[in-house]
């Protein structure tokens, strides 16, 4: 199976049984991932030579504004989609299998998890796996800390409030936080910060 089948199959479909193809391909992308990441993490880069391993991992190319601060970890790699002038700040997790997708100008603060695999819950079968697709919007904040979980939209112009669980979709110019994470404020064209 190559990447684009892959790609196509985790997009498409949610059930991935524990002795198919797919996951086998998922251990094949993850040594792939990790071989990367440990170069990413373990040596100082210049941010243009950060973008260019990152674009490497993700199998396409980043924008020139993209920017990384390692350590990242990801399971897999190929299923990140990024926008332009995205911040990704250190020891953020991306289990992407089930896909990432992230639009512009978003900012994802310190240890930040996504997650987009679930186990299946019949304890015969634990071992195959229900993937949803994590999309997040443009002009997002995702707050340190946050985990993100599968199937989760995250509309644009939303804030997630650090140490945020988020379950459910989020709604266009809303903050949200806690565990699980509910609406706490909308924003609108005037709204100031509280100091």
């Amino acid at each position: 199976m190559d990447n684009k089948t892959f790609i196509e199959y985790m997009n498409n479909n949610e059930y991935i049984d524990e002795n198919s193809k797919v996951l086998t391909k998922f251990y094949e992308l993850s040594e792939n991932a990790r071989k990367i990441t440990m170069k990413l993490n373990n040596k100082y880069y210049t941010p243009d030579k950060i973008r260019k391993l990152f674009s490497k991992l993700i199998n396409k190319k980043v924008d020139k504004n993209f920017r990384l601060f390692p350590p990242f970890y990801t399971d897999c790699g190929v299923n990140i989609s990024i926008g332009k002038k995205v911040f990704i700040n250190a020891c953020c997790k991306f289990q992407d299998q089930g896909g990432i997708e992230i639009g512009d100008n978003v900012l994802i603060g310190h240890n930040v998890t996504i997650a987009t695999l679930n186990h299946d819950f019949n304890p015969s079968k634990r071992n195959s796996m229900i993937a949803k697709k994590v999309k997040i919007g443009s002009n997002v904040w995702i707050g340190s800390n946050s985990i993100i979980l599968p199937g989760v939209v995250i509309a644009d112009g939303a804030i997630i409030g650090a140490g945020s669980v988020v379950t459910k979709n989020v709604l266009e110019n809303t903050i949200v936080a806690g565990n699980p994470a509910k609406i706490i404020k909308y924003i609108n064209s005037d709204f100031k910060r509280s100091v």
